[in-house]
């Protein structure tokens, strides 16, 4: 019998059995269908412990209690929202896609390797489209990433918090909201957040109906918001295009609007050149 070692992560328990010093290997395993049926089999050898740390730290915003509750009607938010201290733009989906189509070990927002999000923050803010992205495997650079949000104050989330997903696909129009995220209480956590910003129909409509917002704004436009029930005295709702490749705009293009907002937000100073 193999010795075993429990290495407890939020998504999942790794068994790691030490058959021998070149077999050893570290199986991530489950309780919960749903995350039988979306997580990866794993295997790391017990020498490599940064890589079994990577994993806890890739898994580190995966919001277990909600996966597990979901089920093949319902599917519940996978992950926990993103709020960094000091947090001055706060972005806002709809909901993430299925994770079949997550990128290789990338447990975060816009996990869809060929959705631009990433390239878009990347080409505006280092003038490297691949800035953050793993060329090689197919995903990108999480680490990177967190630590540019936390260092700008850039937070995620979305705008529902349960979906019903009518096809088999990632596109917002099959998504039936079933529950909507507490936006005035997310905004209690973030009080320095000055910039909401939504890049698809649905997700501005969810939003705008959750703060009682009458006007609903124009791709590349933004409103003030004005509600009582939120910290924020200034806050602005900001709607760009989306990152996703099935918006008919050039990678140019979006990163020009997301300059503008960025811009506006105070995040990139006004005499920022390109």
């Amino acid at each position: 019998m193999p010795d075993i070692h429990y290495n407890c992560v939020k998504s999942g328990i790794f068994l790691i059995y030490k058959i021998s010093m070149t077999q050893e290997k570290a199986y991530l395993q489950t309780k919960s269908k749903y995350l039988s049926r979306h997580c990866e089999v794993l295997f790391v050898p017990l020498q490599l412990k940064k890589s079994v740390i990577c994993m806890e730290y890739q898994s580190s915003y995966l919001n277990i209690q909600n996966i597990q509750r979901s089920n093949e009607d319902v599917e519940y938010h996978p992950l926990l929202p993103f709020l960094p201290t000091g947090c001055k733009v706060l972005f806002l989906g709809s909901f993430p896609p299925q994770r079949k189509r997550w990128a290789k070990d990338f447990c975060f927002f816009y996990p869809n390797y060929i959705n631009d999000h990433w390239r878009i923050e990347g080409q505006l803010f280092f003038n490297d489209k691949d800035y953050f992205v793993d060329v090689t495997n197919k995903t990108f650079h999480l680490t990177s990433i967190v630590h540019f949000l936390e260092e700008k104050g850039i937070g995620f989330y979305d705008t529902a918090t349960a979906v019903r997903r009518l096809k088999d696909n990632a596109s917002d129009k099959f998504l039936e909201v079933i529950e909507k995220t507490d936006i005035t209480s997310l905004l209690k956590e973030v009080p320095t957040c000055r910039v909401i910003v939504t890049t698809g129909e649905k997700a501005t409509c969810t939003i705008c109906d959750s703060l009682k917002i009458t006007e609903i704004p124009k791709v590349g436009k933004h409103i003030t918001i004005h509600n009582d029930d939120i910290p924020q005295t200034e806050l602005t709702l900001y709607r760009l295009p989306s990152s996703s490749r099935a918006y008919p705009l050039s990678l140019d293009k979006k990163v020009a609007a997301y300059r503008e907002m960025f811009t506006y937000s105070g995040i990139i100073p006004d005499n920022h050149t390109k």
